[in-house]
C-alpha cells in the first residue's frame, strides 16, 4: 500500500470516530451535569401541601455551579429581592384580630420547592453556599386549625360565622436549570397567611 492510500484510510477512520451525525450533537450546558427536569418533583408525593421541606432530589450541586459561574448577578437579584418583598418574616410580627377568633398554627419554612401562582412546581434556592454567601429564604405561614368554613368557636352562635385560611404572596429566587443564560429568575408563590373569620347576619 502507497504512503498516500495509507494517509487517505486514516483520514477517513479519523472522521468517522471525530465527525458526529448533523443533528445528534448537544452542547454541553455552561454549568455541570443537568438533572432530568420532570413537572411534579418526586418529594411532592409525600405531601399534600404547595411546598416541599424535604427533598432526597434537590440539585444541591447543580444550584451551587450556577450560583459560583453567575456570582454577580445573582448577588444583586437576591439583595433586590430581600429589599423589596412585602410581606417579609421582619413584616409579620403583628397579626390582625380577626385572626385570634380561629385557631391556627403558625411556622417559619424554608421551601426547597413549591408551587408557583401559575401552578407550575418550582426549585427555590435555599440552604446554598456560594463564596461564603449562603441562600436562604424564609416564609412566615400560618394554617387553620379547624376546618376551613366551620363555625368560628369565638363568636356567638346567634351570627351567622365561619374560619377561612387567608393566603400571602411570597417571592422566592428559583433556580431553573432549562435556561442556560442566567438560570434564576424571582417568581411570586402563594401560601397561608392566617385564619380568618367571616361574620355574617345575626339570627335568633
Amino acid at each position: 500500500m502507497s504512503l498516500k492510500s495509507v494517509i487517505v484510510v486514516l483520514m477517513a477512520v479519523i472522521g468517522v470516530f471525530s465527525d458526529p451525525e448533523p443533528g445528534t450533537y448537544k452542547a454541553p450546558p455552561p454549568y455541570g451535569a443537568q438533572p432530568e427536569y420532570v413537572e411534579i418533583p418526586h418529594c411532592a408525593k409525600n405531601t399534600t401541601k404547595s411546598w416541599c421541606l424535604e427533598d432526597n432530589e434537590y440539585p444541591q450541586h447543580e444550584v451551587q455551579q450556577a450560583l459560583d459561574l453567575h456570582y454577580q448577578g445573582v448577588v444583586a437579584f437576591y439583595k433586590d429581592k430581600l429589599a423589596n418583598t412585602e410581606n417579609s418574616v421582619d413584616g409579620l410580627n403583628k397579626l390582625n384580630d380577626e385572626s385570634y377568633l380561629c385557631p391556627s398554627s403558625a411556622d417559619y419554612i424554608r421551601p426547597l420547592r413549591a408551587i408557583n401562582i401559575d401552578g407550575k412546581w418550582r426549585t427555590i434556592v435555599n440552604n446554598v453556599e456560594s463564596y461564603g454567601i449562603k441562600y436562604t429564604q424564609t416564609a412566615r405561614i400560618e394554617e387553620c386549625d379547624v376546618v376551613v368554613g366551620a363555625t368560628c368557636p369565638l363568636v356567638p352562635s346567634c351570627y351567622e360565622s365561619k374560619c377561612v385560611q387567608k393566603n400571602l404572596f411570597h417571592r422566592f429566587m428559583v433556580y431553573n436549570p432549562q435556561d442556560y443564560t442566567f438560570p434564576f429568575a424571582i417568581e411570586k408563590f402563594k401560601m397561608p397567611g392566617s385564619c380568618g373569620c367571616v361574620v355574617g347576619a345575626f339570627h335568633l
